[in-house]
Order: structure tokens, then sequence, then C-alpha cells
């Protein structure tokens, strides 16, 4: 399982305070792909207005990663926003804030970069939160940005999930870890693309 695709759809075993919140991804058990939708950056900035609101400059970061958050590309139609905070293991400083505005708990995962996972009360999404400086944080951008410039990763992204939308899973996190060939791979292409591209460094 590539580091990129858990945070996304995380299914370990771990904490959850929403019963099942990852079912509304499978339809019939199978995973519905949307064609590019100009609503989506506008509910991230719906959504980033709201937790701006209720945090303050308590947000580090906040930006719109994953398939929705890349012009042109075929996503589940679930907004990802990654958000860092100073310590997201130190869940009293934001999570009561966040619950007034209607957020949900619904993932904690200490043992892995203190990771977070919010549902909000009108989109569906995944609102990930990570503590300052965290390198999952900088996988996530990388992806995002290194789709958004290069067509042909696009296309051989977007071919891989069609594929994989037509069979049928018990988990929305099987179909993450049946990407993970893919994910890779792309992410050693971002790799070598950042190197080589002045200001993605």
């Amino acid at each position: 399982m590539s580091p990129l695709e858990t945070p996304s759809l995380p299914s370990r075993g771990d904490k959850r305070v929403v019963s099942d919140p990852m079912a509304r991804n499978l339809v019939n058990g199978r995973v519905r792909l949307s064609d590019p939708d100009p609503k989506w950056p506008y509910l991230f900035r719906q959504e980033e207005s709201r937790i701006r609101g209720a945090l303050g400059d308590r947000v580090l970061t906040l930006e719109h990663v994953g398939s929705t958050s890349v012009p042109g590309l075929a996503a589940k139609p679930c907004v990802d926003l990654v958000m860092t905070v100073a310590d997201s293991a130190d869940e009293s400083a934001y999570l009561p804030d966040l619950e007034r505005v209607g957020y949900a708990l619904v993932i904690a995962e200490p043992d892995w970069f203190e990771h977070r996972v919010l549902k909000g009360p009108n989109v569906n999404l995944n609102l990930h939160v990570f503590g300052a400086g965290c390198e999952e944080v900088d996988r996530m951008r990388l992806f995002r940005d290194y789709l958004a410039a290069d067509a042909g990763a696009r296309e051989r992204y977007t071919a891989v999930k069609r594929e994989l939308s037509e069979l049928t899973w018990k988990r929305i996190q099987d179909y993450a870890d049946a990407k993970s060939d893919i994910v890779t791979e792309l992410l050693a292409e971002a790799e070598a693309w950042r190197a080589r591209t002045p200001g993605q460094g």
C-alpha cells in the first residue's frame, strides 16, 4: 500500500467515531467515478472558509488535494482537503471548534503521522489533519502537482481507475490498494519531475 493512498481511504482498524464513514464512496460494491466537475474547486473554497473561520491562525496550511484537485481528472465525487496544525495529536486544540461547525472525527491514526480524518456536514469530503512539517503532506501535494502538469500521467492514472471501477469491492480500501502500483510509479516519476523542474523543489 502506498503512503499516498492510505490517508485518502484509511482502514487499518483505526478509531472510528462515525460508523462506516467511507461507505458512501461505494455504490453496490462499485466505485463511482465522475467526470471532472467544475464544482469541486468551489466546494473546496467553501469548506476552506468554514474551517478557517472556525480555527483562524491555528490553520498553518490548508489545501485541496486528491483527484478532485486535478483539472481534467476523473474522480470519486469526494473532495480531499489536507490541513496542517501545530500538533495533530492535540485534538483539543482544533477538534471542538471544528465540531461546532459540523465536522465529525471519523479516523484517528496515532501510529501513522498522527493522522486524523474528519467528515463535513454538507459536502462529501475527507479533511485530513497532520502536524506541521509532515512528509506525507508533501507527497500529497507533489502527486497533485505532477498530475496537473502531465497529461500522459493523468491519462494513465485515469485508465487504471476506470478499469478498477468496473470491479466489485467489499471495501473502498481494497480499491485503493489495487491502485498502489500505479500510484508508486507516478510518485517516482513525480520526484524526478520535481528534480528537473524549476520552482518545484
